[in-house]
């Protein structure tokens, strides 16, 4: 009847939740209202600058503006740099989980090594690759002069975008293989002895199995990649600041608040808008598909 006491105590579940919701408005959903608030405004960053309502404008400058070609490239670049990291990061993340649950001799060490690029955060692996890809005399800059050739690596027009990705997927392979493996472990033993008694073995087993039984997973794991690569911008800032074709719809948020020599917080957050919009309206749909896909399983 009384699970937490009498009198006073009743309120204690209250209060302790009343703290973590107090933060919330304050450092989530507050600054959030403020985005859409400034989003119809033309606020800058100049303390004391008194700023106006003007209704679409800013919206309509992303669309219409003379830079408005480079701002629609990025939302394609976005939705490429989603794709590939996507599909590669989970494909790779679950085929590392396969062979870790297996049960391999030092499968410790390797689960630890692979997830080890998750600990070091964004700003660590960014230096990390750029002393790798210097161009003067990096590890990787010698290896190709081998071959008689070089690169510029993130200084490429053609592959600097590219190498991104490349390190967007090493850096959180880890955290995909992660939970791949919880779902791994979860199937029961009694399962696959069934299937090998029916002659379900090695990719049957796999197919008909394994990957149903971790749909839960799966799911989990494509919704966070898609959403975690449609707002990347912190590996972009690291490795090229934006340049050689590697500005994408996130990285444009920063670039229009904090980038130029006028910081114009009106347009910055009516671009943070449309960049909610559109991780939103490709969530719901990856997520209709998933869930679909569960139940079909």
């Amino acid at each position: 009847m009384y699970p937490f006491g009498k009198g006073a105590a009743r309120l204690m579940p209250y209060l302790l939740l009343s703290i973590p919701v107090l933060l919330y408005l304050f450092f989530g959903f507050g600054p959030s209202m403020i985005t859409v608030l400034f989003s119809f405004t033309d606020a800058t960053g100049v303390p004391g600058q008194v700023w106006n309502f003007v209704g679409l404008e800013n919206y309509t400058t992303f669309f219409t503006s003379s830079d408005s070609g480079d701002r629609i490239a990025s939302i394609g670049r976005s939705l490429y740099f989603a794709v590939a990291v996507v599909l590669i990061q989970n494909a790779v993340g679950l085929f590392m989980a396969v062979i870790i649950n297996k049960k391999l001799k030092g499968d410790v060490f390797y689960r630890a090594v692979f997830f080890l690029p998750v600990v070091l955060g964004v700003t660590v692996s960014g230096l990390i690759w750029q002393l790798i890809a210097n161009p003067l005399g990096g590890p990787a800059q010698t290896m190709m002069s081998f071959f008689g050739t070089r690169s510029n690596f993130f200084g490429d027009y053609d592959i600097a975008f590219e190498l991104i990705i490349f390190v967007q997927i090493w850096m959180y392979m880890g955290y995909s293989m992660t939970i791949f493996l919880a779902g791994l472990q979860s199937i029961p033993s009694d399962l696959y002895e069934a299937g090998y008694m029916d002659g379900a073995s090695g990719w049957k087993a796999f197919k008909n199995i394994t990957f149903p039984m971790i749909a839960p997973s799966f799911t989990v794991n494509m919704l966070l990649s898609i959403i975690g690569a449609l707002q990347t911008f912190d590996i972009i800032y690291v490795l090229t600041g934006g340049k050689f074709n590697t500005t994408t719809l996130a990285f444009d948020v920063y670039a229009t608040a904090f980038g130029s020599g006028t910081s114009d917080y009106g347009l910055a957050s009516a671009v943070a808008m449309i960049q909610f919009l559109f991780v939103f309206m490709v969530s719901m749909i990856a997520l209709y598909y998933l869930r679909r896909r569960e139940v079909e399983m």
